[in-house]
């Protein structure tokens, strides 16, 4: 049994994927599933290389390609680490943080009562910008307790640039499967599932603070470029009904920061699809984004009321010119102030 486990989903990552799996090798406790989306270049190559190399903590499972969220699917139903842990093929992880990380990790498991496991593990995450070679470190230090064992009624209060996202999330393994995730494939924008269907089941979370997961921006064709979001938007919205119909939080006992915090991040989901269906421009875009209330309506009225008509989504629903000037506005804010694109 290992501690934790890593799926690295790799779609023709020859070029790359190296300096992903070197910053994870070397720990003895540590699974590496590196999953082989159905690639035509050197990855099968590279990826058994490093199974020979490290044949008792590396396996390559190689299978037709079914997009990131078919890889992620795979990886948790092979993955035997207690907790597991997805990184994109062209990040890395930061090796000072992942002693700390590893570290807590065993001392949480050695010291926790199985009825105090912890669910969720969180840790910072830093933008690496190609273009102009900068950093941006996203850290939730206001928003969580550090160090110790927490709940959802712990929280702080969450700034609109802050949300968790793949990047920063350790979930415990059995919790994945318990609350049934199977993320779709052929599907850009599934992380989003990711970091938002298991919260309800999370009962006990540990923030460290500390700079984890580099995330690489600016790698031609990746999908948060924003030519590339408007061509996927159809990606986006099957995502937001995704979401929409996965739970009913007002219905559920959990903790009203929860319900917040989740209502939010859907609120933010949705202002995204409407940003990048209003930059699309064409009728038919218009004619989607009125479809896509009307199933979140359908599926969920009372998380559409609470998000349709909050300050954003109100003025991005205006018929005319306007509105579509103001989206151009809130693209700047949401993706290049607040970094959330």
């Amino acid at each position: 049994m290992f501690l934790l486990t890593f799926a690295v989903p790799c779609f023709n990552s020859a070029s790359y994927m190296r300096k992903c799996i070197d910053s994870l090798v070397g720990k003895k406790d540590v699974e590496i599933i590196i999953i082989d989306d159905g690639s035509s270049d050197e990855t099968l190559r590279i990826g058994q290389a490093y199974q020979d190399e490290y044949p008792e903590n590396i396996r390559v499972i190689t299978q037709p390609n079914g997009g990131h969220g078919g890889a992620v699917n795979t990886g948790l139903a092979n993955a035997r680490g207690e907790y597991f842990k997805v990184i994109d093929s062209d990040d890395w992880i930061d090796a000072d943080s992942f002693n700390k990380v590893l570290e807590t990790l065993r001392s949480s498991q050695n010291n926790s009562l199985s009825e105090d496991k912890i669910d969720l593990f969180i840790c910072n995450y830093v933008y690496e910008r190609i273009a102009d070679n900068s950093r941006k470190v996203m850290d939730y230090h206001k928003i969580f307790p550090e160090n110790r064992i927490f709940t959802w009624n712990e929280m702080g209060k969450w700034p609109i640039s802050r949300y968790l996202l793949m990047h920063s999330v350790i979930y415990r393994t059995e919790l994945l499967r318990e609350c049934g995730i199977k993320l779709p494939c052929h599907t850009f924008y599934v992380d989003n599932i990711f970091v938002y269907q298991p919260l309800p089941y999370v009962k006990n979370l540990y923030y460290i603070n500390t700079d984890f997961y580099r995330y690489f921006i600016g790698r031609s064709g990746q999908s948060v470029e924003k030519n590339i979001m408007i061509k996927n938007v159809d990606h986006q919205i099957r995502v937001t009904k995704a979401m929409a119909s996965l739970h009913d939080i007002y219905e559920k006992d959990i903790s009203e920061k929860l319900v917040q915090y989740m209502t939010n991040y859907f609120y933010i989901i949705t202002t995204i699809s409407c940003i990048f269906l209003i930059l699309d421009g064409s009728r038919e875009a218009s004619r989607k984004k009125r479809e896509m209330w009307k199933y979140i309506k359908k599926e969920n009225d009372r998380l559409y009321k609470k998000v349709r008509y909050r300050f954003t989504n109100f003025v991005m629903n205006l018929p005319g010119s306007l509105c579509r000037m103001i989206s151009k506005l809130v693209y700047y804010i949401v993706g290049e102030k607040f970094k959330l694109l």
